[in-house]
């Protein structure tokens, strides 16, 4: 494995793929390798949790690019290939089968585990989603009638949730904290969350812990801390992700809840970059917090922004966080940080669907989270994030009534 050192990306998933092509877009013509761990193409992950678990037919993965565009832009992709360390003295890359790669530039884009569960570690009726084979195993447990706990009422948990349902399966997501989605989700939109799941028969329930895991022959007994039990035929865990940072913490980067980078995207060795899942990066707009991203947006402009800046361009982060998670004819969207505002502006639109404006003590607004049928809230928020990006400060006044267009607040 002798080549001349060029550009390097280390894990082939949205963010690194999305890297890869935009050091070609932006005119890099050196090597550039990208490096997977897993055998398959660079894939999109939103679908595992949705329509892989649900489509009629056998769901093949929705790759981010084939072979032939791999080929045509001379990116070199290292499927099924483990990188044991990074050598930063030399500038290398080692791998487990004993070959190194050298680098000018090195991007980990290396994502997210899982949170495992300590007591289901020895369950063979647990599982945990997180590749495409992951998504197949799972899918194939999700058959009608089939007893289903999940753990966590998070994003990955109630996707899930909706997709179990939609096959056939008793559902049952079980929640530690006091309601489902505390995460960066404001309650009343929770609620309508999990009133709909509700309705289509999943049992939710919160402020419950569990005490035991426990294997029989077919089936698996979970106790719970209130001396209750329940029986399932698979129980999948979605408890949250740990950043990947094993291969930076050797190699003596700065870590802290992801891989510490600045604005730039650059570590604390400025040759080496960090991106997606795994990176802590600062976010301008609110005064330099320092954040970890799970979204799929993210990952795609941080990989976009990582490949540009390693070419010298010194462009800072900007933009405004963005995520959302469809469940069931709902769509839910948020832009910003929620948690940020001190003061909740509702507005009221067609069909059910509702917007929330977050306001900070100052009257800026610094977040908006929608929820209604199919893409009902996406235009609103998406003019909502451009209202973040730009510190505004709208009436309150005209942000909860509906007969005047964001568009126009926009404007003025």
């Amino acid at each position: 494995m002798i080549m001349a050192a060029g550009m390097v990306v280390i894990g082939a998933g949205e963010c690194g793929a999305r890297a890869a092509f935009a050091l070609r877009e932006n005119g890099y013509d050196g090597p550039v390798t990208l490096i997977g761990a897993e055998k398959h193409l660079p894939y999109e992950r939103p679908p595992l949790s949705k329509e892989t678990m649900t489509s009629e037919d056998h769901p093949p993965a929705k790759t981010i690019a084939g072979e032939d565009q791999f080929a045509e832009r001379n990116i070199r992709f290292l499927a099924s290939t483990t990188v044991a360390g990074i050598d930063r003295e030399a500038k290398k890359v080692a791998f487990a089968d004993g070959n190194s790669l050298a680098y000018d530039k090195l991007l980990l884009a290396t994502g997210a585990l899982p949170r495992p569960l300590p007591l289901a570690a020895a369950s063979r009726h647990c599982a945990y989603l997180r590749s495409y084979d992951d998504a197949l195993a799972i899918r194939a447990r999700f058959q009608p009638g089939a007893r289903i706990v999940i753990i966590g009422g998070g994003f990955i948990g109630l996707e899930l949730a909706a997709s179990a349902r939609k096959r056939g399966a008793a559902v049952t997501v079980l929640e530690t904290q006091a309601r489902v989605l505390m995460r960066g989700v404001p309650e009343e939109i929770a609620e309508r969350i999990a009133e709909r799941h509700q309705q289509e028969g999943v049992i939710i329930r919160c402020d419950i812990g569990i005490a035991a895991i426990t294997d029989k022959a077919n089936d698996v007994t979970i106790s719970l801390t209130n001396a209750e039990s329940l029986d399932a035929d698979l129980v999948v865990i979605g408890i949250g992700a740990i950043p990947v940072t094993d291969l930076a913490e050797a190699a003596s980067l700065e870590t802290a809840n992801g891989i510490i980078v600045n604005t730039h995207l650059q570590t604390s060795d400025l040759d080496i970059f960090a991106a997606g899942d795994c990176c802590a990066f600062p976010l301008a707009l609110y005064g330099g917090r320092r954040v970890r991203l799970e979204a799929w947006r993210n990952a795609q402009e941080q990989g976009t922004l990582a490949a540009r800046n390693m070419l010298g361009l010194s462009e800072p982060h900007l933009s405004v966080p963005w995520f959302w998670s469809d469940q069931y004819e709902l769509g839910l969207q948020v832009a910003g940080l929620a948690d940020e505002g001190v003061r909740t502006i509702r507005r009221d639109l067609d069909e059910g669907a509702f917007i929330l404006f977050h306001l900070a003590a100052d009257g800026r607004l610094v977040a908006a989270s929608g929820i209604g049928p199919g893409n009902s809230v996406a235009r609103d928020i998406r003019l909502a994030e451009m209202l973040v990006a730009r510190s505004a400060r709208p009436d309150p006044a005209h942000l909860a009534a509906s007969d005047i267009k964001l568009k126009s607040l926009l404007a003025a």
